[in-house]
């Protein structure tokens, strides 16, 4: 016999708090599970793409630094040229006013060159002016305390000496600065604000400049360059393109103190003359005619161009060539002897003129000298002597 549904009302019986709360649970249960397995999946496929990924950035393949012939020869002197140049710094002592005690100032640093392998370096006179003590760090930074040899204001130069073994001193390679050209490339090494070893490079930018010294006396032959100079510069090389020594870096022109793209360095046959004799005698030895001068500014009160002999020591180079001094007569009144006009040639106007023409030559050379006396021009012949 078929069966057959009938369709009839169903009456349901409502769920106790137990049940309620067994069914929530039982939900959040697997909606906890199905998460957790989600998240794990999903980390672990996460995680296996991260450390693909690290695999394939942790060791990228080395790519080669392409360098052009000049990079490499730039690279190749600043690495000659720095185990030749040296950090400098200078002390003063002062004394404490209320306790008398005395304690050491910094005062300045600069750079210096090692000249030679008995441990003489040479930097700027500026740079030790003033010095009660002076440390030098080599460029393997072995730090030696330093004493000056000898001081040549009238040039910013000075030289000082270490000791310590010649394994550790590599002397800078001296270039000549007589051939040198308005654009050629240039580099500059020191130390500026302290920092290590720095390289920057420009051009010559002019030459035969002419600038002042500590002491107000005129610097010939000096080169400009754009190469970065800043403090702590000084006293660093200015090398040619071969990584010779062609200058000392010695100023910058500047309305803020820091580098403005004109700076100057002392040219290195200026050097080459002047420290061996700082060297051997502490000073440098000048050469002189034996007299004395009448300044320049009563010179040009009187209208008179030239300059004008206050007076010629006697036995001098000056008397035996048989030039006169001014004199004072009876009167008080002065009666003018020789006015030098012009050296080899060279007008001569202020007493800068004159030390510029001597700065050339050396003791014992002889020297054209023309004078106006009396209203008449003659010219002598002077034999050059030491002169203190």
């Amino acid at each position: 016999m078929p069966r057959v549904f009938l369709n009839r009302s169903v009456q349901i019986r409502p769920k106790s708090w137990r049940d309620i709360v067994q069914g929530i649970f039982s939900q959040v249960l697997s909606v906890t599970l199905a998460s957790l397995l989600f998240s794990t999946t999903g980390f672990a496929n996460w995680e296996s793409q991260l450390l693909w990924n690290n695999d394939a950035h942790m060791a990228p393949k080395p790519i080669p630094i392409k360098l052009g012939p000049d990079e490499r020869e730039t690279i190749s002197i600043f690495e000659r040229a720095t185990k030749s140049v040296v950090f400098i710094t200078n002390t003063a002592i002062r004394r404490d006013f209320w306790s008398l005690n005395t304690f050491e100032v910094p005062q300045g640093s600069g750079s210096g060159i090692i000249w030679d392998r008995e441990g003489h370096i040479v930097t700027n006179f500026h740079v030790v002016y003033g010095a009660d003590s002076i440390q030098i760090v080599l460029s393997d930074q072995t730090s030696l305390q330093a004493q000056v040899i000898g001081v040549d204001p009238d040039h910013d130069l000075a030289v000082l000496r270490i000791r310590t073994s010649k394994d550790h001193l590599f002397p800078i390679e001296v270039g000549n600065s007589q051939g040198l050209q308005v654009g050629q490339k240039v580099l500059a090494i020191g130390n500026p604000f302290g920092l290590d070893h720095t390289l920057t490079t420009g051009v010559v930018s002019a030459l035969g400049r002419t600038i002042k010294s500590m002491n107000d006396r005129t610097i010939e032959g000096v080169i400009q360059t754009d190469a970065a100079i800043n403090p702590g510069n000084s006293g660093g090389p200015l090398l040619d393109s071969d990584g010779r020594l062609i200058g000392i870096n010695t100023q910058i022109i500047s309305p803020s103190g820091a580098y403005a793209g004109i700076g100057f360095a002392v040219p290195v046959n200026t050097i080459i003359r002047v420290i061996p004799q700082l060297i051997q005698f502490g000073k440098l030895i000048r050469p002189g005619m034996g007299i004395s001068l009448i300044p320049d500014s009563i010179a040009a009160r009187w209208g008179i161009q030239g300059l004008i002999i206050a007076k010629v020591e006697p036995g001098s180079p000056a008397e035996k060539a048989g030039l006169e001094s001014a004199r004072e007569t009876r009167l008080g009144r002065i009666n003018l002897g020789d006015i030098i006009t012009k050296i080899n040639q060279e007008p001569v106007n202020i007493f800068d003129d004159l030390i510029r023409i001597l700065d050339r030559h050396k003791v014992g050379d002889r020297i054209t000298v023309e004078v106006h006396r009396n209203g008449k021009s003659r010219k002598v012949k002077v034999t050059l002597k030491s002169i203190d």
